[in-house]
């Protein structure tokens, strides 16, 4: 599990659910150059679950969204072994 790293001011960078467990905590990378999330596009995937939020060792809270389902159901958001972000640009 990878705790989310601190700035100089204590504020937790981006985490996420790894994609093959949906348990283990992945930090997310971003391009230095560009600032822009690193992605992995694609449709698809498994529902590891978990129900509720995902905490590193610090109790600090992982990325979470709401389902597009039904715009209301809370759902972890995953990230690849790379700390690239799962999207579905479909």
């Amino acid at each position: 599990m990878a705790n989310a790293a601190l700035d100089e001011n204590s504020i937790p960078t981006l985490t996420a659910g790894l994609d093959s467990n949906g348990s283990t905590i992945i930090r997310v990378k971003v391009n230095p150059t560009n600032h822009g999330l690193v992605v992995s596009d694609g449709t698809g995937g498994t529902d590891h679950g978990p129900v509720n939020d995902l905490r590193d060792e610090n109790n600090r809270v992982a990325l979470m969204a709401v389902s597009s389902s039904d715009g209301v159901t809370p759902v972890v958001v995953y990230a690849t072994s790379t700390g690239s972000l799962l999207i579905n640009s479909n």
